[in-house]
């Protein structure tokens, strides 16, 4: 569901930047940090690297099993 929000023009900068440093564009950018922002509050003691690392891991498909040789 699309809805207007507004927002700071210093936030919207700030994500713009980011976002084209990430390769993500301004509204994926804002989803991002909220999502990462929700998922800290909810859970003080991660670092954040491990809840980007968490979220990485997840979204990586397995095309198939590994084979050991």
């Amino acid at each position: 569901m699309a809805i207007n929000v507004k927002l700071s023009d210093s936030l919207v900068a700030d994500a713009k930047r980011s976002g084209a440093v990430n390769h993500r564009s301004l509204p994926k950018q804002i989803e991002y940090w909220s999502r990462m922002g929700k998922i800290a509050e909810e859970n003080p003691d991660l670092p954040f690297s491990m809840i980007r690392d968490i979220l990485i891991a997840r979204s990586e498909e397995v095309e198939e099993d590994y084979a050991f040789d």
